[in-house]
């Protein structure tokens, strides 16, 4: 490499396009998804479903199964361009969807096509930045892509929390959908008409997408989501028939060994499950039972949302910037344990009936904790991916990240459902359903040393050499 192309950084001139290009769809991507998710427990019980709350949050990530796995493929056959295209133009007929909805199912179809928007976009970028940039500017593409998200976490959550209490819901919906609509398809020809520097030719013998198989593990996590919420016969046969789909279907998307934790990507693939699977049912739990246990008002739900992703962005930052040439799965370590203690706060916030920002404030630790961790895991999976199967290894890890978000996410809303069914109280089922929670980031804590690099290499921000790379671009 010349002494110029050192010294090239993200907005020289060779990646300017692509920098910016990245920054708009994380941009645009960041406003709706933090601006829609404050609004949901809001919306489901205007539209008396609170008891299928689960389905509605769950729809959207089984959904993004199914889109991680298309998008992937996609990149992998003809590049990151049109999928990443194609899942922006999705996001805004999804406000739409959901904007107009009349009842639980369609706003939960609007999740689900929100979803799948995501997956795709999530696994395009992912695969984007592996071919746009060489390996010494992808750690600052990561935190850059987290810094994309801060002007939309000040602005969007507690926008859209006054609208929602001033006026409605689904006005939050269609001025989103309004408000990106023109930008969404200027990203579009800007994308259409370049091409992306350093990017790898398409592999003509890449395999067919296996849709059928992502297919199938998509319903088995959506019948084990309506499966959770109830507690009769009926739904205990939903829960068994997407279990049953998830085992036989699930380890085909994953690397072998997964499940056991093998050394190196499989390790990394499980504990990128087990770290979204809590920070996100966190977030699903938290706002809605402060919301119809506690009283609190929307805009305090979409502050917490707000300081959430700006201490995301912020130690995101601090891991790319400050911590680079620490071992990132130390970094992995450390923020389970950040994680253990914002569940912590939850279950002491919700049976001391404090105050509420004590149960609020489990939402901005626990994105700390995930600053650290999540870009670690990314970092990480640079020592284990296979040269040339980028998009099929970042298809695996959101694959991972979604299929533990709909795991953990029904096992605490089982917990709490089942405590209400015995008779108890719905806050008794709150703490039960956060004291679960505490397992995953002690469990992530001790495997985190299985994810390090092989052959001797301690892998940090700054000793990445050569690999492909997975983009972890902040809270969704």
């Amino acid at each position: 490499m010349t002494e110029a192309s050192k010294a090239q950084g993200l907005f020289s001139r060779t990646y300017a396009a692509a920098t910016a290009s990245f920054a708009a769809v994380m941009f645009l991507t960041g406003f709706a998804a933090l601006a829609v998710v404050p609004t949901l427990p809001t919306a489901a019980r205007d539209l008396a479903g609170v008891s299928l709350f689960p389905v509605v949050a769950g729809c959207f990530v089984t959904a993004s199964l199914l889109g991680g796995v298309l998008g992937g493929h996609w990149a992998d056959r003809s590049g990151a361009r049109r999928p990443l295209a194609a899942g922006v133009v999705l996001t805004v007929v999804t406000l739409v969807v959901s904007g107009a909805s009349t009842s639980v199912w369609q706003l939960a179809a609007g999740r689900f096509l929100d979803g799948l928007a995501a997956g795709m976009v999530a696994v395009s970028v992912d695969a984007a930045i592996g071919q746009a940039y060489p390996e010494r500017l992808r750690p600052r593409a990561l935190a850059l892509m987290s810094s994309c998200w801060i002007i939309p976490s000040l602005a969007g959550p507690p926008l859209a929390g006054l609208v929602s209490e001033w006026w409605s819901w689904r006005a939050v919906f269609f001025g989103l959908a309004a408000a990106t609509l023109l930008p969404a398809l200027a990203l579009v020809v800007v994308l259409r008409g370049r091409a992306l520097p350093g990017a790898a030719a398409p592999d003509g013998h890449a395999s067919r997408p296996p849709l059928l198989i992502a297919a199938a593990v998509s319903l088995g996590a959506a019948l084990g989501q309506y499966g959770v919420s109830g507690w009769d016969v009926r739904h205990l046969l939903f829960v068994a028939g997407g279990l049953g789909l998830l085992v036989v279907f699930a380890p085909r998307l994953l690397p072998s060994g997964t499940w056991s934790a093998a050394r190196g990507l499989p390790t990394t693939v499980l504990l990128r499950g087990l770290s979204s699977g809590t920070y996100f049912t966190v977030e699903a739990l938290v706002p809605l039972m402060l919301i119809n246990e506690r009283g609190a008002p929307a805009v305090l739900i979409g502050l917490a949302f707000t300081g959430a992703a700006v201490v995301w962005a912020g130690a995101s930052w601090v891991q790319g910037r400050l911590l680079e040439n620490r071992p990132r799965h130390l970094l992995v370590g450390a923020g389970a344990l950040v994680m253990a203690v914002a569940v912590g706060l939850a279950v002491v916030g919700t049976f001391t009936r404090g105050p509420v920002l004590l149960a609020a404030s489990a939402m901005p630790v626990a994105a700390a904790g995930m600053g650290l961790l999540a870009p670690s895991l990314t970092v990480l999976s640079l020592s284990h991916s296979p040269t040339g199967r980028l998009g099929h290894t970042s298809s695996a890890m959101q694959t991972s990240q979604n299929l533990g978000q709909v795991t953990v996410m029904a096992l605490a809303f089982a917990a709490l459902n089942t405590c209400v069914a015995m008779g108890a109280s719905a806050t008794a089922g709150y703490g039960a359903a956060f004291g679960l929670l505490l397992l995953p980031p002690l469990v992530i804590a001790l495997l985190a040393g299985r994810a390090r690099s092989t052959g001797g290499r301690v892998v940090t921000a700054a000793t990445i050499a050569g690999e492909p790379t997975l983009a972890d671009s902040g809270p969704v």
